[in-house]
């Protein structure tokens, strides 16, 4: 059996937080869920995260810089930024991904969380061929 994904799952709205911890724990996910940047940092300085989702607008460390800081200790760990907000694309973020609250499917949110953890572990690696070393010899003297 594979090993769990853990997400970073950070939202200062408790309820919103409860309903994408249950959302992602029934998909298959650990979920370490926060409810401010400062106690995500913290989550996260611990390791074993493999994705942070987290919202934008948060007392204290918002998302972005909880993105930032991240990115700063751990470049290839994906993020995933919510925002009720769509001007966020006029300011620079570090995040993977960026998904407008009430405008993305459930269903889209799982996939591209699927695609980033992929994206960060790489392809497969090819199995490697056995090959009997007389075979070799063979191939080389015919």
């Amino acid at each position: 059996m594979k090993p769990k994904k853990t997400i970073l799952c950070v939202d200062d709205n408790q309820q919103t937080l409860s309903i994408r911890k249950i959302f992602l724990e029934t998909r298959g996910y650990r979920v370490v869920a926060c409810n401010s940047g400062d106690q995500a940092l913290e989550a996260f300085r611990r390791g074993g995260v493999d994705l942070v989702l987290t919202d934008l607008m948060m007392p204290g460390v918002d998302g972005s810089r909880l993105i930032e800081e991240v990115k700063r200790v751990s470049p290839q760990t994906p993020a995933v930024l919510i925002s009720s907000r769509t001007k966020i694309f006029e300011r620079e973020t570090l995040a993977d991904v960026f998904l407008s609250k009430g405008m993305y499917e459930p269903a889209d949110l799982l996939e591209r969380i699927r695609l980033l953890l992929v994206r960060k572990r790489g392809p497969k690696r090819s199995v490697a061929l056995r090959v009997c070393p007389a075979e070799v010899e063979h191939a080389t003297v015919a």
